[in-house]
């Protein structure tokens, strides 16, 4: 068994928001704003024009120290407990195996939607809530909590890193049964690493930053690196079928994990091992990603490892227009030489990326100067219709040169101009602060979220617009103050297509109920996306927001079969959170 290498006490994480209890946003005396802590490439300096663009985006002003306070104390209801199972529980397992306190228990009653679970918890309440937390150590007490489970008839949701964004979390008002939280996070080992095979064993509740770390310091790499990375878990990967930003090197989940272990209320799935590819039929496994906390406890898997990277090399790449940059994009996609990373922002989302930055001055001021000049008035380039691709590239020295050269020859076909390593690292670097600027603008009555789509390359272009224009009638329709906020990227490519990720914002102050109107409007996004060609997700997964839609998305007989799937693996409905095709109807 390998320990865990992540200290613990200087990675608190904040109660009910996203992100550690150390980094936060907050507004100067002078309207600068400045993120504490030291964890990121933004943390520490003082942000000059955030605001000031915050407020011309939206068309609102902002005024200084009128913000929105938290509500204290945070409403929750008292637990409702099965005393049987309480009693039976308290004798198998030590106290600190479970609690019935408050605070965890509100903890682990919502994920990271902002409409649906962030903003109630923070401001109003939510509607139903944890009834009992128990944490996880090995796969016994995993077996004989849900044999306890059955026994009494006890309701059991599964819990990883708590970041879930399509509400899969949520809990239905519908259930009556004692709700229990399974926390997974105490089995966070490696429990082997195989450097002949390039393969370990990794317990589930694991989050990214963990499993970095350990595989890292023995020279390797799992690769897989979505935006949650420091908060997530693998077995929460595995349960949404995840997907992160470097899939061109290291696939998606679905390709780095080759085994995976389940305790349902029927017994252990799992495969003998792990290999590299078997024809055997019928497999339960592939049933497993995606199965969103419906069918039981996952407590391992084996995946895939890789030996770190000889060299990783950011860059950047700036086009007159979106048009062009997915032009380039659909080339290299299909050019057979794809770096580990890249992603196109379009125009809104570049000019944010811009006010984040400090005021430059001395030579730095300077030589930004001298780019500006060159692109706006040398090249032409029009500052409310450019954009800019972000890249990583990794592998040895000569693979990293082959790509570079290869990106931007090919760029260039396409009006593209190389923006630098630094603009590319901050830029990829930035994906892990976009949620603290989300809570950060709950407290001046903007509201936001991100969601996300695969769609062919021949749709990208009908999407973005359909979404835009209903975005704008929605806006209108709920009469709204202010202006509305979209922008997009593109986060990954595929042969067919690309993952299409949308950012919008909202300002609500004064509006009732904003949190609703705000999930009412995303819900009738979806619709659109759907309507225009789009996919249900792409990475986060359905849960409880999306669920609707699965029928547009899979046949009657395949929904059936999934659904006796659930039914034979867990006749009581022991897992009943709900998601997906186990929606409450």
């Amino acid at each position: 068994m390998i320990d865990n290498l992540t200290n613990q006490s200087l990675d608190t994480a904040k109660k009910h928001q996203w992100g550690f209890a150390d980094t936060h946003f907050i507004i100067n005396d002078d309207l600068t704003v400045t993120l504490t802590g030291d964890r990121y490439d933004l943390s520490g300096y003082q942000m000059p024009y955030l605001l000031a663009h915050v407020q011309q985006e939206l068309g609102i002003k902002i005024e200084s120290g009128n913000y929105r306070p938290e509500i204290e104390p945070k409403f929750i209801d008292p637990p409702s407990l099965d005393r049987d199972f309480y009693q039976a529980v308290s004798q198998l397992f030590p106290s600190d195996q479970y609690t019935v306190d408050d605070v965890e228990r509100l903890l682990h009653s919502h994920g990271q939607n902002a409409f649906d679970e962030v903003y109630p918890v923070l401001y109003d309440r939510l509607e139903r809530t944890i009834d009992l937390v128990f944490y996880c150590e090995s796969e016994s007490d995993a077996q004989q909590l849900i044999q306890l489970a059955i026994e009494h008839n006890v309701c059991l949701i599964p819990f990883g890193g708590g970041t879930n964004v399509s509400c899969a979390l949520k809990l239905s008002e519908r259930e009556t049964r004692m709700m229990v939280a399974v926390d997974m996070r105490r089995m966070n080992r490696v429990e082997w690493i195989d450097t002949e095979n390039l393969q370990a064993c990794v317990q589930a509740g694991i989050t990214g930053k963990q499993l970095e770390e350990i595989l890292q310091a023995k020279g390797f790499t799992c690769g897989h690196e979505p935006d949650s990375l420091e908060f997530s878990t693998l077995g929460g990967w595995i349960a949404t079928n995840a997907s992160g930003m470097k899939k061109n090197r290291y696939g998606n989940i679905e390709n780095i994990v080759e085994n995976i272990t389940m305790i349902t209320p029927s017994g252990v799935l799992a495969q003998s091992q792990g290999l590299p590819r078997v024809a055997m039929g019928l497999q339960s496994q592939t049933l497993l990603f995606g199965s969103e906390g419906n069918l039981g406890l996952i407590t391992k898997a084996t995946i895939k490892i890789y030996p770190l990277p000889q060299l990783k090399q950011y860059g950047s790449i700036v086009f007159p227009n979106f048009e062009l940059g997915v032009q380039f994009l659909d080339r290299l996609a299909h050019s057979g030489c794809l770096p580990a990373s890249i992603r196109l922002v379009d125009n809104h989302q570049f000019r944010f990326g811009q006010v984040l930055k400090p005021k430059m001055t001395g030579l730095k001021g300077t030589i930004d100067r001298l780019k500006k000049l060159y692109l706006l008035k040398l090249k032409k380039f029009q500052p409310d219709r450019m954009v800019a691709a972000t890249l990583v590239m990794e592998g040895t020295d000569r693979e990293v040169a082959y790509q570079q050269q290869h990106i931007y020859t090919l760029a260039k076909q396409f009006q593209g101009l190389p923006a630098g390593a630094e603009n590319g690292r901050r830029g990829y670097m930035l994906t892990y602060v976009i949620a603290y600027i989300r809570d950060f603008f709950f407290t001046l009555d903007i509201l936001g979220e991100s969601f996300e789509t695969s769609v062919p390359w021949n749709k990208i272009y009908q999407v973005c617009a359909s979404v835009i224009a209903d975005f704008q009638a929605q806006h209108q329709q709920y009469n709204l103050p202010g202006k509305p906020y979209l922008s997009y990227r593109i986060s990954q490519t595929y042969h067919t297509g690309v993952c299409l990720y949308f950012m919008m914002g909202i300002y609500t102050k004064g509006v009732a109920n904003p949190a609703k109107i705000c999930s009412e409007i995303e819900h009738y996004l979806r619709k659109t996306i759907i309507k225009n060609g789009g996919s249900i997700s792409h990475h986060h997964g359905v849960g409880k927001i999306r669920s609707e839609f699965i029928k547009e998305t899979q046949s009657i007989a395949s929904i059936e079969l999934l659904r006796q799937v659930k039914k034979n693996t867990d006749p009581q409905n022991i897992f009943g959170i709900g998601n997906n095709i186990c929606a409450d109807d």
